[in-house]
């Protein structure tokens, strides 16, 4: 019978025990003696998040399937279960078999926002295992990140053994088995890591040499040894009918922040929104066969006893089977309680229309991303919608019934104006207007317009990497210009503004664009007390402040700088498939205020189309 790692008398203690205990359905138990590789799966974060997070089932589901390996999940210990485990000397566990993670082969990380760093170093302190690569021995787990922000691994390289640069269902099998005849063979850390470094995707960050400039940018970024290539290549799946996908998904004890199953329906983006990563670095969009999902959507429910689907995607309205998908959804689990839920759809009449069959939304309320409130500054962005868009969609919306709207901002944005900010609360009054052109008898009661702003990160492999921030000071100023807009607006009591927190903003922009030398501010943070960055109520500015003032870094040479045009960023040793050349030529379009249109309207020729598939060789033979 498993043993668990923490006593009763801790778990009654303790906030959410559930979140410690393992065991849940469809989580997946193996006898550790029968498999030669053990995998700890980590989530810098409670559980209840990391437990919602898609590709770390993904990978979960396809280790398993291997004989020779037992993937476990491990979590951020909260607050409260931190204190005791330091305190009662308790080793951080993995939930399946609640061993401790430093007896496993590998500890993977997955890195999917900059906020949760200093939780990283939690993970691998409580854990037992040395905070530094170098420091590590024959004993301890190899280390390795994934996830979005491996897209600049640089801030976390003296952490990592390794990166895993782009999608987990390529090249992890090749690892694994690389590491398996290492084991099998003897072979020292050091000779897996020079094998793994000649593995497409795979990142070892102590084969390459930083040389930094007087002024602080970066002079050179170069292998030390023949093992490490010169460019590391993202991984992408582009045979997306025969990849894995977990039918039989982990159900969490506890409600987790994704408490439904979750249908991938495609992955990227057409629309090139020139402040997004996620719509440069996954391209090209691939879609998902429609028959397939239809199976899994039947499987996982099944698996599960969820009562929602989700559809996953960055564009939702843009999958080219989305109809036929959603009229299949309602037809098949019509009476069923089966609740579907449509998120990143551009509100048109087919999206209305179906929100009115799958939900019970007249209760909730709609969201459109206008991003910014000028058309001049949705120009800039490249947002590809007009203000006639928007209008059309809130009255089809306030017409079906609906009236509750939520609109979603961003404030800091390259080249906005006063004039810009104001439009924000402009724009909210004329959705707020258009709900009271509608007869009083026909209206659904007083109309809710909730605006929120975030404050603008310019992030790796976007046009606007280049792009310079603000001090948290100057966002709180443009927020308050904002609010008192909203005050002045006509509709003012239909109308609510809130935004986002500028300090945090400000750190993950450093985060976001930072060079090796950031990890020291991030360790010195760490000492000082910070974790659950990403948590209002753990969040301490602060802090940060004296790790940057302890270290003798500048804050502002990592924010406020204006990047030239040859700069070597920290993560230009990685080929994402889109080229600079293009991000350059969309940083000049955005500063013409010139719109470049989507993926399947025109190729704009920003060389994903390398990759062999997806939209970029739709319709070709």
């Amino acid at each position: 019978m498993r043993k668990l790692a923490l006593s009763d008398e801790i778990l009654l203690k303790v906030e959410k025990p559930a979140r410690y205990i393992g065991g849940e359905v469809n989580s997946v138990m193996k006898e550790k003696e029968k498999v030669d590789i053990r995998f700890a799966m980590c989530f810098p974060d409670v559980y209840e998040i990391g437990m919602s997070h898609l590709g770390m089932q993904i990978l979960y589901d396809m280790f398993n399937r291997r004989t020779d390996v037992w993937c476990e999940r491990v979590f951020s210990p909260w607050l409260d279960l931190n204190r005791v485990m330091r305190k009662e000397g308790i080793p951080l566990f993995a939930l399946e078999s609640q061993d401790p993670v430093k007896e496993f082969d590998f500890l993977g990380i997955t890195i999917q926002f900059e906020m949760c760093y200093t939780n990283i170093l939690q993970i691998l302190e409580l854990g037992g295992i040395p905070l530094y690569a170098k420091d590590r021995t024959s004993e301890d787990p190899i280390v390795i990140g994934g996830g979005p922000c491996t897209y600049n691994p640089e801030p976390l390289a003296d952490f990592f053994d390794l990166f895993y640069i782009g999608e987990g269902e390529t090249a992890y099998e090749e690892l694994l088995d690389v590491y398996g005849e290492c084991k099998s063979r003897r072979m020292s850390r050091q000779e897996f890591l020079e094998r793994a470094a000649q593995i497409e995707g795979i990142y070892v960050p102590a084969f390459y040499d930083v040389k930094y400039h007087r002024d602080g940018t970066l002079a050179s970024f170069t292998p030390n040894r023949e093992a490490a290539p010169q460019t590391v290549k993202k991984q992408v799946l582009m045979d997306m009918p025969d990849s894995v996908y977990p039918l039989s998904p982990v159900v969490p004890f506890i409600k987790a922040t994704q408490d439904r199953v979750v249908l991938e329906i495609q992955r990227g983006c057409i629309r090139g929104c020139r402040f997004c990563q996620a719509g440069m670095i996954y391209r090209p969009t691939r879609e998902r066969n429609v028959e397939q999902l239809k199976e899994y959507a039947r499987a996982m429910l099944k698996n599960t006893g969820h009562e929602e689907i989700s559809l996953s995607s960055l564009s939702s309205s843009d999958y080219s089977e989305l109809k036929e998908l959603v009229t299949f959804l309602i037809s098949e689990f019509k009476g069923k309680g089966i609740n579907i839920s449509l998120p990143s759809l551009r509100i048109d009449a087919f999206s209305l229309d179906v929100m009115s069959k799958v939900q019970d939304v007249r209760k909730s309320s709609l969201t459109f991303a206008p991003e910014a409130g000028s058309q001049r500054m949705r120009n800039v962005i490249n947002k590809g919608l007009t203000e006639e868009d928007i209008l059309d969609g809130a009255g089809q919306a306030f017409e079906g019934g609906w009236n509750k709207v939520k609109l979603y901002f961003m404030l800091g944005l390259p080249s906005e104006t006063e004039e810009d900010m104001r439009a924000i609360a402009r724009l909210a009054d004329k959705v707020a207007r258009r709900y009271y052109e509608i007869p009083k008898e026909k209206r659904n009661g007083k109309c809710q317009i909730t605006a929120s702003s975030s404050f603008f990160v310019p992030k790796p492999f976007t046009p606007f990497q280049w792009a310079p921030m603000y001090p948290a000071e100057e966002y709180k100023r443009r927020a308050a210009i904002v609010k008192e807009e909203f005050q002045a607006q006509l509709n003012r009591k239909s109308l609510r503004y809130n935004w986002h927190d500028a300090q945090t903003t400000v750190l993950e922009g450093v985060m976001a664009r930072g060079d090796r030398r950031v990890g020291k501010v991030i360790e010195e943070a760490y000492r000082l007390g910070c974790l659950f960055d990403s948590w209002t109520e753990s969040f301490r500015y602060d802090l940060w402040g004296k790790a940057f003032e302890n270290t003798g870094m500048d804050l502002t040479f990592y924010t406020q700088r204006k990047r030239g045009r040859d700069e070597l960023f920290p993560w230009d040793f990685i080929d994402v498939g889109v080229s600079r050349k293009f991000l350059w030529q969309e940083w000049e379009r955005a500063m013409e205020e010139t719109v470049t249109p989507n993926c399947r309207a025109q190729c704009s020729g920003c060389g994903a189309a390398r990759f062999g598939g997806g939209v970029c060789y739709e319709g070709k033979n």
